[in-house]
């Protein structure tokens, strides 16, 4: 492809050659000819690019051609997409699938082997369905989604449009409810569902319980990692990210834009304002103002990093007023004690 094709594609103005032929975009440090690659200003002391072209959000002075766009990454993310765009293993509707009854198919719908889709569910047109994906009765499926293998969604979920759903992703099974009654756990009924909203992008192994009553909500844009659990009746606000082993509990609500580090866990009940961040292993609960929290449990970040300068010299205080606890005891003056 043209230099001057990929810039027009990215909205970008062209420095240099425009009849450069690009084969492949690639990391700065294995770019060369042919190759074209992305730069986040400042450059790296010591970094060399011998790539054709850069992507870059301000003219430098090197010799290669360069793309000037806003955000380099980002469209580099587009180049990448551009040049080794998804292809699917099958097309068209696989006679091996289950479909059930009163099934409403899009245009260009994708089902594969072994797909089980139930009664008077509704698939968007364009969405591909990969073999061994259970879908349940009464299921509304968006426009141009995939689901992966083995995904399951349960009766009566909704998802919207372009949403990903990763291999073994489990959305609407029961919420974890129970109530102890006469010496047992009794099941409280999950008589809900789950609304995923579009562009939201689910990883593999993740779990979206179902809401007791209501609707477990993630919101548009939001991308959550592989491994997370999320429980019931949880409200997750646009464009948040939630990171692998995070687990929320049931009936929590976090806003927009808001981070959960890898293995974080944010109790029941809690509430997350918007552009919040929940570092990674955190534990958090209770009703959060905007703000970095670290550590169990989770207090603000600048707090804490004080009480962290303090531990390497915790020996030496220790011994200290131990020092002058004794001299206390053997009826040492005060003006003494502070000369020693």
């Amino acid at each position: 492809m043209k230099l001057r094709e990929i810039a027009h594609l990215l909205q970008g103005e062209l420095v240099g050659d425009g009849e450069i032929d690009i084969v492949a975009p690639m990391d700065i440090e294995r770019a060369g000819t042919g190759h074209i690659t992305y730069l986040n200003l400042p450059i790296k002391k010591g970094v060399s690019c011998n790539a054709s072209a850069v992507i870059v959000n301000k003219r430098l002075d090197i010799p290669n051609a360069q793309i000037l766009v806003d955000n380099p990454k980002a469209a580099f993310a587009i180049a990448l997409g551009v040049f080794y765009p998804k292809r699917h293993p099958y097309t068209g509707v696989s006679q091996r699938a289950d479909i059930g009854e009163e099934v409403l198919l899009g245009e260009g719908v994708t089902i594969g082997p072994f797909a089980v889709i139930g009664r008077g569910s509704q698939i968007g047109a364009r969405t591909v369905i990969y073999p061994g994906v259970y879908i349940g009765s009464n299921v509304k499926i968006g426009e141009d989604c995939i689901l992966y293998s083995n995904v399951n969604v349960m009766d009566d979920c909704v998802i919207g449009n372009r949403v990903v759903l990763h291999a073994g992703a489990v959305i609407g099974a029961d919420g974890f409810g129970f109530v102890f009654d006469k010496g047992r756990h009794l099941k409280i009924p999950q008589v809900g569902n789950v609304e995923i909203q579009e562009d939201v992008e689910v990883g593999a192994n993740t779990t979206i319980d179902r809401a007791t009553l209501g609707t477990t909500t993630i919101g548009k844009g939001t991308k959550i990692d592989n491994l997370v659990q999320i429980g019931h009746n949880v409200s997750i606000g646009a464009n948040s990210i939630i990171v692998a082993q995070a687990g929320i509990g049931g009936s929590s609500k976090i806003g927009q834009s808001v981070i959960i580090a890898g293995q974080a866990g944010v109790s029941d009940h809690c509430e997350i304002e918007s552009g919040s961040v929940i570092g990674a292993q955190a534990g958090v609960t209770g009703r959060l103002q905007k703000n970095i929290y670290v550590g169990t449990p989770g207090k603000p970040y600048k707090k804490v990093i004080k009480a962290y300068d303090l531990f390497p010299i915790l020996p030496e205080l220790k011994h200290r007023i131990e020092k002058l606890e004794g001299l206390v005891s053997d009826g040492v003056p005060s003006e003494d004690i502070k000369d020693s």
